[in-house]
């Protein structure tokens, strides 16, 4: 027996995004239906089976919710017109002959697994699992293939196949979305590692567990080792969200269904009453009753297109008004350059590239193109720039959608140009929708008020970020190299100080066998259970501080292992030719609008320790340049005052007073001179604490007194502070009505929890309500700084060059006879970035290191 088992959603939306809307003789959306129908006719063809079973996900919660309450978290509410088709695709499964089957707390995917293993079980019988979902490829074996759909065509994958593309075994892919998580599902995975990783993880080990028993031997970098060390109980989480269950219970058996088929009469009439002609005859069912004219399927044919190949750059730029472009290259070099003319007329370049990119980029026209960073960095490696960029479609995305989600032009279409369709082959429609997609996303913006962020933040920022990267900044890579060794050095004695004091040689980057000697050997008293054991973690470990002297050579020596591997060892693994490191600079990664970075990560450069802060020291000017360093005071306080208009802290600013002493006086009631310091230490805590929407408890822990005592902290800080108590309230009251918050230059963020029936939930988005406008708006005023420094320093046709950016400061590599001048330009335009009812206050430094110019 041959079992067609289709994972019917799967199938459903990819039929639903690969064709333009179409629409039964009664308006009823129908593009999912007929491709879905084309695909099971097409199946039918392929493979001859004996029973045909549609497997759908039922709308309630499965065992693996239960298992992890945000799975597939991520995943956005259906389209309405998708919604109308799918009874109707399980009505067409009906009447062709099949077995619709959905069951509630399992998915389709389990179905589907339990058929596959029901094939395997039974000699004789094989399973063909079509979708388009590459998790099913674990079921594969020598009695079940899986018939993958994707853009390319069918893949009809065994386990050959498998082993063939990604090197492991199909059972294998479960370890390897352990690791690697799924973003789709909302599987967590090892933050960090992406899929090559996960493979090679797999490959030579085989599987999650013998990784997580033998971490410490596994043939991988010491980042990746921590990673999984530090990730552990989410790996093993993920593996068993991943794993499709084999053993649902099924109302039949298979063999029953046998010799099911078609409903003739009724399918033609189904088919009819959509107006699905081509479907009716791909059946044979077109002698029968079938569609009048009526009945024919109100679409339009999909518009004429031309793509022109090689034409004269200057010809074709002479008589356009803007310019719509996408270049393709390898690296620095130049493969292909395409720009659309007009809305239905593409031409292409892929010869003489680099005149025609110079003639593009140079260009006085305004410009459109998606993910205008890499251009600029071409256009720097040939000594130019682009000019007059107007547009770009990947920052459009992120503004629009908010950081929820990776970037093509391909998602873009479907979520802004929905029967976007052309008779370009589907590979050049990316070119030929330029002109509409910009039009469609730049109204969005200016609907949403958005235009200054895009405009004059977001765009102009895309070019300083280029430049950046391109300039990047020295390292003293001998000193580091040193304090390496030094560091190393004192690593291994901790960690012979730490088995001494344990009385037994373990594996101290092991949280199983750390735990057995904590709580089993020395008898400590665990503090928190988890899925795989007492927990070792920061919290827990500090908690058993007093009780032996231990913990603090672990806290240390977790502390200064993190410091090498990290930030030693990765630093230098990023240090090129020129003694140089080139940052990549992330513009469109967090939801907060702040700018991230990697290769190496620079905002996460430790300095609150001695050791710590010891790493800028190697970060240093090259000859006859010094480092300016200048870095915003308090500024998310001061937006703070602004935005909530609480008078006591505005009239503090605006007299120059030491903010936290203020808060001290007024909070703990005592004269503003005879505040001591440990008292301005817990006013410090209290005032960025209340920024992030801290509770008593966390507090507590932060200032090291009873929750009871922080509780009163905080109700007497916004007793005294009222405006800022009001702002915190309005804001989460608009957030719950809203369903967002947003900037003061009106950057949003979604807060889709806000009125949650769960508290965790709830209250985190009731906290990010409360902080977002602040940090964003703090991100946004950096942003700004950043463009105006930029653009002085080269109006004033100056050699010194902006080369970093770390929270809420700027560092710029100046010559050291412009060094005075850069300061006074730096210091003005950051002060002056945005006008607030409080002063913008700037503490700049200059020096031959980073330490120094920290000041």
């Amino acid at each position: 027996m041959k079992i067609l088992a289709i994972d019917y959603n799967s199938l459903m939306n990819r039929s639903f995004f690969a064709i333009r809307h179409l629409s039964s003789p009664d308006g009823t959306p129908t593009n999912a239906l007929l491709g879905f129908a084309k695909t099971y006719q097409k199946l039918l063809n392929a493979f001859e089976p004996d029973v045909v079973v549609a497997a759908y996900d039922v709308h309630a919660p499965t065992f693996r919710h239960k298992m992890f309450d945000d799975y597939k978290g991520t995943r956005g509410p259906t389209a309405d017109e998708l919604l109308v088709q799918m009874p109707l695709g399980k009505e067409f499964v009906t009447l062709a002959g099949g077995t619709v089957i959905g069951i509630e707390g399992f998915e389709a995917d389990d179905i589907l697994g339990t058929l596959a293993a029901y094939a395997d079980a039974h000699q004789g019988d094989i399973c063909i699992i079509a979708t388009g979902d590459r998790d099913s490829l674990q079921l594969a074996s020598e009695r079940v293939s899986i018939n993958l759909a994707s853009n390319k065509g069918d893949i009809l994958y065994t386990p050959e196949t498998v082993i063939e593309q990604y090197g492991v075994s199909p059972r294998q892919l479960i370890e390897v979305k352990s690791l690697m998580g799924d973003s789709s599902d909302n599987i967590p995975g090892v933050k960090g590692i992406g899929e090559k990783t996960a493979l090679s993880l797999i490959q030579n080990h085989h599987s999650l567990q013998e990784i997580l028993d033998n971490l410490e031997s596994v043939s991988a970098t010491p980042r990746i080792k921590k990673l999984i060390e530090e990730h552990r109980e989410e790996a093993i989480l993920s593996r068993k969200l991943g794993e499709i269950t084999c053993d649902v219970p099924l109302p039949f058996d298979p063999k029953d269904l046998t010799g099911k088929g078609p409903d003739a009469p009724a399918l033609a009439a189904f088919l009819t009453k959509y107006g699905l002609t081509s479907v009716l005859k791909a059946f044979h069912l077109d002698e029968l009753p079938a569609a009048d004219e009526s009945a024919t399927p109100s679409t339009t044919p999909s518009v004429t297109y031309t793509l022109t190949e090689n034409p004269d750059i200057r010809e074709t730029l002479k008589n356009l008004t803007e310019i719509c472009f996408l270049v393709k290259a390898d690296g620095e070099t130049l493969v292909q350059i395409d720009i659309q003319i007009e809305e239905h007329t593409v031409v292409r370049f892929t010869e003489n590239l680099e005149e025609v990119f110079r003639v593009l980029v140079e260009s006085g026209l305004p410009k459109v193109t998606f993910d205008a960073k890499p251009v600029y960095h071409l256009a720097l490696d040939r000594g130019t720039s682009l000019k007059n960029l107007q547009s770009d479609l990947k920052l459009a995305a992120y503004l629009l959608s908010n950081a929820d989600k990776a970037y093509s032009l391909s998602d873009m279409r479907q979520n802004y140009l929905p029967h976007f369709g052309c008779s370009l082959p589907e590979e050049d429609w990316d070119a030929a929708c330029l002109i509409q997609l910009n039009r469609a996303v730049t109204a969005i913006i200016s609907e949403r008020q958005m235009d200054f962020l895009y405009k004059e933040i977001e765009l102009p920022l895309c070019e300083v970020l280029a430049s950046m990267e391109h300039e990047g900044f020295m390292i003293d890579e001998r000193s580091l190299t040193e304090f390496g060794e030094d560091l190393s050095a004192q690593i291994e004695q901790l960690k012979i100080d730490i088995i001494d004091l344990a009385g037994v040689p373990f594996n101290i980057n092991s949280t199983q066998h750390l735990s057995d000697v904590l709580f089993n050997r020395l008898g400590l008293p665990p503090k928190k259970k988890t899925k795989t054991g007492y927990s070792t973690d920061a919290e827990v470990l500090k908690s058993l501080r007093p009780l032996h002297p231990i913990i603090d050579k672990i806290l240390e020596y977790r502390q200064l292992s993190k410091l090498y591997s990290t930030y030693v060892v990765g630093l230098k693994k990023c240090i090129r030719p020129d003694r140089r490191v080139h940052s990549t600079f992330n513009q469109t990664e967090t939801r907060t609008g702040r700018i991230s970075s990697l290769d190496p990560n620079v905002q996460n450069i430790p300095v609150r320790t001695p050791l710590g802060a010891e790493m800028r020291k190697f970060f240093v000017a090259k000859d006859g340049f010094t480092l300016v360093d200048a870095d915003y005071s308090q500024i998310e306080l001061r937006i703070l005052a602004h935005i909530s208009g609480d008078e006591h802290m505005i009239k503090g600013f605006q007299d120059g007073a030491d903010i936290h002493r203020m808060t001290a006086s007024q909070v703990f009631h005592v004269p503003f001179d005879e505040v001591p310091a440990e008292l301005r230490s817990r006013s410090k805590a209290i005032n960025f604490g209340i920024v992030y929407g801290i509770s008593a408890f966390s507090l507590s822990q932060d200032i090291h007194v009873t929750v009871k005592e922080a509780k009163q902290y905080i109700e007497d800080y916004l007793s005294t502070y009222n405006g800022v108590a009001n702002y915190m309230k309005e804001s989460v009251e608009k957030a719950k009505t809203l369903g967002y918050v947003e900037t003061m230059f009106h950057r949003p963020r979604a807060l889709p929890d806000i009125n949650s029936k769960k508290p965790a939930l709830r209250g985190f988005s009731e906290r990010v309500a409360m902080n977002m406008p602040i940090q964003g708006t703090a991100a946004d005023i950096i942003k700004l700084a950043m463009i105006k420094v930029y653009r002085r320093l080269r109006e004033e046709n100056l050699r010194s060059k902006l080369i970093l950016q770390v929270h809420d400061e700027l560092m710029v590599e100046a010559a050291e006879d412009e060094a005075e001048k850069v300061k006074e330009i730096v210091k003005h335009e950051m002060e002056n970035a945005a006008k607030l009812s409080v002063k913008l206050e700037v503490d700049i430094h200059d020096g031959k290191n980073w330490y120094i110019a920290k000041g």
